[in-house]
């Protein structure tokens, strides 16, 4: 993957599990951290922490404040990150190799959802 996570922000993500359908990575920082641009296939954000980012893309921004124990959709997309809370950032990535959407669609949303 271009700009994948795991080489662009080592400090932060780890491959926790990986197969030919599926990556999971950890993700964790700490309040004011900011990550480097980076990109995510389709995948299921599963977070650990509470915690609020502003996820940043193209001149777009988005803040995004999640409780600890939610599970969230990830649409595929590239962005930036910036820890903006007091508490630290723990989450989990399900990320599925197989796109439903071509990578860098204009129409792609920043942030997670819950559909």
């Amino acid at each position: 993957m271009e700009n994948d996570p795991a080489a662009t922000n080592p400090e932060n993500y780890r491959v926790a599990f990986e197969n030919e359908r599926v990556r999971v990575l950890e993700y964790n920082d700490a309040p004011g951290h900011t990550t480097t641009e980076h990109s995510h296939s389709d995948s299921v954000m599963i977070t650990v922490s509470a915690f609020r980012r502003r996820i940043s893309s193209n001149e777009k921004l988005v803040d995004v404040e999640l409780p600890a124990g939610v599970a969230r959709w990830l649409p595929a997309q590239h962005h930036s990150g910036k820890n903006i809370g007091e508490t630290n950032t723990h989450t989990f990535f399900v990320e599925l190799k197989e796109s439903a959407r071509p990578a860098g669609d204009e129409t792609e949303k920043l942030g997670p959802s819950d559909s």
